[in-house]
């Protein structure tokens, strides 16, 4: 897969061939791709990795699991040319595993993802395509013979039972450990070391095969991308697909855009009402220690510039409590220059951008400083005091306190504010300011409410 001009060549094939439409990924396409479809492609895909990741994390059943597959490949997956759609499809997948092949966290992910995507879309195929991509993995195992059949008949009926499902009568005999959860949830008879799969199930032995065989791809990849290409495309792709892993994929929060500015005289009660638990706990350490790191202050600081906090009011509050410390003199000499700086009115002028929750979720704080994400970082009786404050309690603090414990901390984030606010957030947080801006909404809306 070269990355360069603009020529493009379809992946898919010929008209009328009964051929499945999940690639197996098997090795590079040969095909030219632009810098900006290798980029935007990714982002769609990783779009629809993520979403699936959202949703195992809320519990979705199966059933309901096909239909969130369904919907986010029509949304991100789609292309207005139909002959583009398979070149997406395998580009994007690609450019992703040269992404997340680089640390062994990044490749699990990737992994159990994929995976998800494939057993997904292989249940959303109709039967056709399903048989035809059952032929192309060439699995290395036969159905049983019919007297074979008649030995194990009975087990194999009471098997199928025990699931309230009808009895096949073609059976797979392989191996128990390449069918782990169909064993896990006791779905198949097993006997002197083989598993006995109905033709109905066979996508656990699919779904295995692939994601072995992406693990080892991923493994590979990570070799080349160690070996060669990074330092061969340190000025070009490599910055793309070191920031792909940890990018915001959501609305843009550098400027306030629904609540307008905020001032000096309401932030505190703002703080208590509509800050994330990562930026309450800054805001309560700024004015406890009258300090923050330079972590805590970029982190802080751009959040409350996204939220409508004006450069002369945000000089004026880090004042106000730094100078409690170090002292007016040289809080101007040495910190007021990176307010202003962060409000892209010194040094390059830029206009930086408030944090994400990916962004401060892959932070490391070191001893002593405060930003980063409170619930990836906190110990866990710090963690419950600190959410107990905002009012999380009872049944909903175990459950905030069970998503950390999976790592799940941005869904954490989410059950804390529908715990605090009372409402749902069925698009999860993904942004601090995101959930300044939500919680503003629905605070805004009752009182509007109580004013009729």
């Amino acid at each position: 897969m070269e990355i360069v001009g603009s020529r493009r060549k379809s992946l898919l094939p010929p008209a009328g061939n009964a051929a499945p439409t999940i690639p197996l990924y098997r090795s590079a396409p040969e095909l030219e791709v632009r810098l900006e479809d290798f980029e935007l492609y990714a982002v769609h895909r990783l779009r629809v990795l993520k979403g699936i990741s959202d949703a195992l994390s809320r519990g979705k059943k199966p059933n309901e699991m096909e239909n969130v597959v369904k919907e986010l490949l029509k949304v991100h997956m789609s292309h207005p040319e139909a002959s583009q759609v398979m070149n997406k499809d395998i580009i994007s997948h690609f450019v992703l595993r040269l992404v997340y092949c680089r640390e062994e966290e990044l490749r699990k992910w990737f992994l159990s993802m994929e995976t998800t995507l494939f057993r997904y879309r292989f249940l959303l195929e109709t039967s056709e395509a399903q048989i035809a991509l059952m032929a192309e993995f060439d699995l290395p195992y036969k159905t049983i013979t019919n007297a074979e059949y008649e030995n194990v008949k009975d087990k194999l009926n009471k098997v199928a039972r025990s699931m309230n499902s009808s009895a096949d009568t073609i059976y797979y005999k392989v191996p128990f450990e390449k069918v782990p959860d169909l064993v896990a949830r006791r779905e198949v008879f097993i006997m002197k070391g083989y598993a006995y799969v109905p033709r109905n199930q066979v996508l656990s032995l699919l779904v295995t095969h692939y994601r072995s065989n992406l693990s080892k791809a991923l493994v590979l990849t990570n070799r080349k991308w160690t070996s060669m290409i990074r330092e061969q495309e340190k000025d070009r792709l490599t910055p793309i697909v070191e920031a792909l892993s940890t990018s915001y994929l959501g609305p843009d929060y550098s400027q306030p855009k629904d609540f307008g500015e905020i001032s000096l005289r309401d932030i505190d009660q703002i703080a208590r009402s509509s800050f994330p638990l990562c930026m309450r706990y800054l805001f309560e350490k700024l004015k406890e220690d009258h300090h923050l790191k330079h972590g805590g202050r970029m982190q802080l600081g751009l959040f409350l510039k996204g939220v409508g906090l004006k450069l002369d009011d945000a000089l004026a509050f880090w004042k106000s409590e730094f100078s409690k410390k170090v002292g007016a003199e040289r809080f101007d000499k040495e910190y007021a220059y990176g307010i202003r700086h962060n409000y892209g009115k010194e040094g390059k002028r830029t206009d930086y951008t408030p944090y994400s929750c990916q962004k401060i979720i892959s932070s490391t704080p070191g001893v002593g400083d405060h930003h980063g994400c409170p619930y990836r970082h906190l110990r866990e009786e710090n963690l419950r005091a600190a959410l107990n404050n905002m009012g999380v309690a009872n049944r909903a603090l175990e459950d905030v306190m069970d998503k950390v414990r999976n790592k799940h901390y941005q869904l954490a984030c989410t059950l804390t504010f529908e715990a605090v606010h009372g409402a749902s957030c069925d698009q999860g947080i993904n942004h601090p300011n995101q959930y300044y801006s939500d919680s503003k909404t629905i605070l805004e809306s009752r009182n509007n409410s109580k004013g009729t």
